[in-house]
């Protein structure tokens, strides 16, 4: 009884065995390698690019067809193409994002040398708005002769002020 069970283990072990053999080995993931990347890391990974992606969508609230085009003969986008001007300028601010948060927030690069969060986004300026608009301050308003000074105490919003009571009468 002994040698059957040590027969029946050995078989079932060699079986196992062979049977790894015959199955074929788990291919490596797939490198991606992306094309035309000007600005983003050449080795980003895919995980990192969607990443990046999905934040500039939320930042300015568009879809990459704002930036990318669609390829209508297979019928998917165009990621490397860079016939948007959209694309070049969302490189140009990238870059501008990147230059004032190592020059004012001292931020320093990753491993993939991707610039670390800090400081700035997208976001800060964008709001959500693809094209956020540009508005001057209000004029500040001037402390005229024997007025009140602008400022705290100084006339309410809107720059209407109060008059000033007139001097007693004699």
């Amino acid at each position: 009884m002994t040698i059957n069970r040590k027969l029946f283990a050995t078989v079932a072990l060699l079986s196992v065995v062979a049977f790894m053999a015959m199955s074929p080995a788990p291919k490596p993931e797939e490198e991606h390698k992306f094309q035309n990347l000007k600005v983003l890391p050449k080795n980003i990974t895919e995980k990192k690019l969607h990443e990046v992606m999905d934040e500039w969508n939320a930042s300015l609230g568009v879809r990459c067809n704002f930036c990318h085009v669609r390829n209508e003969a297979i019928s998917k986008m165009d990621f490397p193409n860079d016939s948007k001007p959209e694309k070049n300028m969302a490189r140009h601010m990238y870059k501008m994002m990147n230059g004032i948060n190592k020059k004012y927030f001292e931020a320093k690069k990753d491993s993939l040398g991707m610039m670390m969060k800090t400081g700035i986004n997208c976001y800060s300026c964008h709001r959500g708005v693809s094209h956020p608009e540009v508005v001057a301050p209000p004029a500040p308003q001037r402390r005229g002769p024997g007025g009140p000074p602008p400022g705290p105490g100084g006339p309410p919003p809107g720059g209407q002020g109060t008059t000033p009571p007139a001097p007693p009468q004699k």
